[in-house]
């Protein structure tokens, strides 16, 4: 794994989950996601653009979902709670927003966070990009974040992929 690009993200959820949640994050071992797998039940996802372009999605069982937002919004949180949305799509803003400013040497764009939920949501990668799996354990409870990243061809003529597994 390229480290330049994965780094930067793991070191974005620690930050953010230590300073917004008062929570501590361990990050298991890096993984390629097999496509079959179910992402979650609640992902929050932020898109990126420019000299990279990919996503960033932070995935939950609902029960994580629930205890992370509402510790961060500080009121507790129900699936139908109208700042759920809102409070997950922050987060995830937050930890692309500390990734991207790690990133040197590439101007990248990140886009407004979207939060969808359902029942073992998979989700719908492109085939050939691989996608980069973190899991994450808390004493909000266990979620995995996914990043995917290639390089654009603004800088390099080609477009590669940023997480691919190095021989």
């Amino acid at each position: 794994m390229d480290v330049r690009f994965i780094n930067p993200f793991i070191n974005g959820i620690r930050h953010v989950f230590s300073t917004m949640l008062d929570t501590e994050v361990l990050i298991g071992k890096p993984r390629l996601k097999d496509g079959g797998e179910p992402s979650a039940d609640i992902s929050a996802i932020i898109g990126f653009s420019g000299d990279a372009a990919g996503s960033v999605a932070l995935c939950f069982p609902t029960r994580t979902a629930l205890a992370a937002a509402g510790k961060f919004a500080g009121v507790e949180m129900t699936r139908d709670h109208p700042d759920l949305g809102d409070a997950l799509g922050e987060l995830a803003n937050m930890i692309a927003g500390q990734a991207k400013a790690k990133i040197d040497g590439f101007d990248i764009s990140i886009s407004l966070p979207r939060v969808v939920a359902g029942k073992e949501l998979k989700m719908l990668d492109a085939h050939n990009t691989p996608v980069l799996v973190l899991p994450c354990d808390s004493a909000l409870g266990r979620f995995t974040t996914e990043v995917t990243m290639t390089l654009g061809t603004r800088r390099s003529g080609k477009t590669r992929a940023a997480a691919a597994v190095s021989a």
